[in-house]
């Protein structure tokens, strides 16, 4: 997968659709290899509600089909109002043509929260169901008093281990009543996963992490493929606040030779290296 950068507000023009060739997963229906990310939704802070939903709308129009969001990105009630207002316009006849992504948020990787967690992530789509529901980090915030589940605020100090096994269980109910139509993980390095493995009555059917030309994943890239787990690159372009941060993977020399020999942009070469093929 690869998170898309929303357009600036203004017109929209509808286009086709272009067709994105899709990936099955161990459960659920197939996932389309490239999706539209809603995390840029700082989008949310920066242009509010409308700003996300218009976003998500050009991403609709231009033939996105794979939508990921987050409880904590804030984005969930945009983004469903963005499918809502698609299928109004007839740009796609119903909520079963997307593929819908949302994460369970460390406040909530609690046993007891995570089934009302996404309870309340439904309930902000105005969807019955997510395509796909993921862990979105192998940690868990220590409840407070006064806490908002889904605050983006973490304070180090209030950082636990999880009760994996636990959240996991409840991932799994999930699942089985119908809510998650898949289930998975995001940001589980090798030992994570392995350990979540060692008891997951239902595996992951897929973990999204950060990869780039810069973080390729080789390792964890294996293991997935190993045990039949979807890797999903998130910022397949670059991000911010990583390690990798200070170099720009858009500026590099040899990725600029490679699309000038192809008569590609950077992104198309990365995203067709880097997600459509790799990634598998």
């Amino acid at each position: 997968m690869a998170a898309g950068d929303a357009g600036r507000r203004g017109t929209r023009t509808t286009t086709a659709a272009v067709m994105v060739p899709a990936v099955a997963l161990s459960s659920g229906k197939p996932m389309p290899r490239v999706g539209f990310g809603t995390a840029t939704a700082t989008l949310g802070q920066a242009e509010g509600h409308a700003g996300v939903t218009d976003a998500v709308l050009r991403a609709i129009d231009a033939g996105y089909r794979h939508l990921d969001t987050a409880a904590v990105y804030n984005a969930e009630a945009a983004l469903g109002d963005a499918v809502a207002q698609a299928i109004r316009a007839g740009t796609i006849a119903s909520r079963d043509e997307v593929y819908v992504t949302s994460k369970l948020w460390i406040a909530d990787a609690h046993p007891g929260r995570v089934l009302p967690a996404l309870q309340k992530t439904l309930q902000n789509l105005r969807m019955e169901y997510v395509d796909l529901y993921l862990i979105h980090y192998p940690v868990s915030l220590r409840p407070t008093e006064g806490e908002a589940a889904g605050s983006a605020v973490v304070v180090k100090k209030n950082l636990v281990a999880m009760d994996m096994k636990g959240v996991w269980e409840e991932m799994e109910e999930c699942h089985r009543r119908g809510l998650a139509r898949a289930i998975g993980v995001s940001n589980f390095a090798c030992k994570k996963l392995e350990h979540l493995l060692s008891f997951a009555r239902i595996p992951p059917a897929a973990n999204q992490v950060e990869v780039h030309p810069y973080c390729r994943q080789n390792k964890l890239r294996e293991l997935c493929r190993e045990k039949g787990i979807q890797l999903c690159a998130y910022s397949p372009l670059g991000a911010t606040g990583t390690p990798w941060a200070n170099t720009s993977v858009m500026d590099s020399p040899v990725l600029k030779q490679i699309a000038q020999d192809r008569g590609k942009t950077v992104a198309q070469v990365i995203i067709s290296l880097f997600v459509i093929k790799s990634t598998r």
